[in-house]
């Protein structure tokens, strides 16, 4: 094996960087010239594993075995298996919550707090809640993102200020919700687990939200709104659609306990599960009663598959629907894509040459930091993807983190802290072109006011300059 690691590590820089220009390039084609569907759906996935047999090509070339490859491979898959179980129980707590009333419920209490001399503020709060309990940002701008902007429209304020504030919140949301996909993704690349991942995150995130909120607050002060902020059809759609208790807010604070007392994330998530199946049963039972199958089927497709709650408003219908497990398969199969591609280049060495020269560059703990949120807005300039933003340099900087004897949640925080935020900034990345479309603002527009998502690197790069709270790795 010691023969073999030494030949795997006579890759030159030329070579190792090939597999990612080649990846570069086809992402790049299918973004400009194919409109994103060059393989489909999964593009990036097949895109990613094409990298991969590239990676193969170079390893045989230097003579590295295929047998030794794919040991790299199945070591990186082994790594995800539990992450991928979260994925899936993930899922089906986003159908069972759904089902249960109790997403609604967040929507409704969050709406009822909207007041017009503390709008923008505001926005960002109720985006926040909404977004930690659907898991994700893009919902949460599709749904009361498009009301905001057209309450704060209608009442005279900016629209990219409003855009910025919907985002701003949308993504704390995205970034701190244990049902969001690049929530899970991050600590997956990074090798800690998701409840240590968000409890860490909390350090840099919670200090930029605040800080997002005292911009919002003070811009408040300098804008007149006009007129009132009629919500009363929405909050009736939905409190004549579900049955809306406090009593709900019992199965997020239970799962919220169990983190709490250490109890082990699927065991936790599982009880979110079942406890939101017998708040259905118990509170839900006109809703279930609408769904042509008996409840313990409907109750199982939450779980699994698609649910949909048909309400009166169009936006509200997009909120209340669910993919349940069947919705995770698509980041499942990006972190086993990824999983191959970055087992292959680690194995042939392409990883460690490529870190190596990068960090030749500086020695530094900060220069370490430093490198990983360049790579990670790079990518997302590049790619285009935010989650390719956060698996490449997920892989590639993992071992340095080791070396530098960093606890592997320091590179989760960074990644989600540069990669996930930042997507939304640039005009071209999947994540600014969906919302600039949905809310009906350019990037341009909304740049300045998306103060939480420009913040997010500047504040992990402050963490790092005067060592705040950088965890070292525990020795075994």
């Amino acid at each position: 094996m010691d023969k073999q690691e030494n030949k795997k590590n006579n890759i030159l820089l030329y070579e190792a960087l090939s597999p990612v220009l080649v990846l570069i390039c086809f992402l790049a084609y299918n973004i400009f010239f194919a409109d994103g569907v060059l393989f489909g759906d999964y593009s990036n996935q097949f895109i990613l594993l094409i990298s991969a047999v590239v990676a193969c090509a170079l390893g045989l070339k230097n003579n590295t075995s295929l047998s030794f490859i794919f040991k790299g491979v199945w070591h990186n898959i082994k790594s995800v298996a539990t992450p991928i179980l979260i994925l899936f129980l993930v899922g089906a707590l986003a159908g069972t919550w759904l089902l249960s009333g109790v997403i609604p419920a967040m929507v409704f209490y969050g709406l009822k707090v909207l007041n017009p001399s503390i709008f923008l503020p505001a926005t960002v709060i109720i985006s926040a809640i909404i977004s930690i309990a659907t898991g994700s940002s893009w919902t949460t701008s599709a749904t009361v993102g498009i009301a905001f902007v057209g309450i704060g429209t209608a009442l005279g304020i900016s629209s990219g200020m409003i855009a910025g504030a919907v985002i701003s919140g949308a993504y704390f949301g995205d970034k701190m919700s244990p049902l969001s996909d690049t929530t899970n993704l991050a600590p997956a690349m990074a090798g800690t687990d998701l409840f240590t991942h968000i409890k860490y995150m909390s350090l840099t995130t919670v200090p930029t939200l605040v800080a997002t909120l005292l911009f919002f607050s003070v811009l408040s002060f300098f804008i007149e709104t006009t007129g009132d902020t009629d919500l009363a059809y929405l909050l009736n759609v939905i409190e004549t659609t579900f049955q809306i208790k406090p009593v709900l807010f019992l199965v997020p604070l239970a799962v919220v306990a169990l983190i709490l007392f250490k109890v082990k994330p699927l065991i936790s998530l599982s009880a979110g599960v079942v406890l939101a199946q017998i708040f259905s049963l118990v509170f839900q039972s006109e809703v279930m009663e609408a769904f042509e199958m008996s409840q313990l089927e409907l109750l199982m497709q939450a779980v699994f598959s698609d649910v949909q709650i048909t309400t009166s408003n169009d936006a509200l219908n997009e909120l209340f629907s669910s993919s349940g497990m069947l919705g995770m398969l698509w980041t499942i199969l990006l972190i086993l894509s990824a999983m191959v591609f970055g087992g292959a280049m680690e194995a042939i060495g392409a990883l460690s040459i490529m870190t190596k020269t990068l960090l030749k560059l500086t020695t530094s703990v900060f220069g370490l930091f430093f490198s990983t949120v360049g790579s990670c807005l790079g990518l997302n300039i590049i790619a285009s993807d935010q989650y390719l933003a956060i698996v490449i340099p997920g892989k590639m900087f993992k071992q340095a983190f080791e070396n530098k004897n960093l606890a592997p949640e320091n590179l989760s925080r960074t990644l989600e802290d540069s990669g996930t935020v930042t997507s939304v900034l640039i005009p071209w990345n999947t994540c600014g072109a969906y919302q600039s479309s949905v809310l009906g603002v350019s990037v341009s527009e909304y740049f300045g006011y998306a103060v939480f998502n420009y913040l997010s690197p500047i504040t992990t790069l402050i963490f790092a300059a005067f060592q705040i709270k950088i965890k070292q790795r525990i020795s075994n």
